[in-house]
């Protein structure tokens, strides 16, 4: 048993939604220097390394199975990787640390307003009156999560929250 854990620390989980994540290759290095275990959520197989923290989970095809999964295990000292905004929203409420992968992090504050952003986009580009999608996912995104993806993982730490 680790130190953290003999001391009653909780361990920091990472929790990937996993099916469309550009950041995974940067969140197991991130992963790996604080010793963090990480969840590769999908819902259909995924190569994941060879690693006794990383751990592949899939899950059925039904409609929302790996946001289910995922917002079932969210609490606080878990961090939870999506673009998701309503899987966000539930992670948020239930305690857990939430980062968009372009580094955006999700809060009480933040996150009803993008479910609010959301649920208008969506109603536009059913009206027709949007096309397109999102702008494409950069260099400055993936820098972007990387930070903040530290940021949590040194705050949880701070917290009391283990490796």
């Amino acid at each position: 048993m680790s130190a953290a854990m003999s001391s009653g620390q909780k361990p920091i989980a990472i929790y990937i939604d996993a099916d469309a994540c550009p950041v995974k290759n940067e969140t197991y290095r991130v992963a790996e220097r604080y010793a963090l275990k990480v969840y590769v959520v999908a819902n259909s197989y995924m190569n994941v390394p060879r690693a006794p923290l990383i751990e592949r989970v899939i899950v059925d095809d039904g409609f929302d199975a790996a946001d289910d999964w995922i917002a079932g295990r969210a609490s606080p000292g878990a961090i939870v990787i999506t673009a998701d905004i309503p899987l966000a929203s539930r992670c948020v409420k239930a305690g857990a640390a939430v980062i968009s992968p372009a580094g955006k992090a999700f809060t009480e504050n933040s996150v009803g307003m993008a479910l609010a952003t959301r649920n208008l986009m969506q109603d536009l580009r059913a009206g027709g009156e949007i096309i397109g999608g999102p702008k494409p996912f950069s260099a400055r995104d993936r820098s972007a999560f990387l930070s903040a993806l530290d940021l949590a993982a040194v705050r949880l730490k701070k917290e009391g929250f283990g490796g």
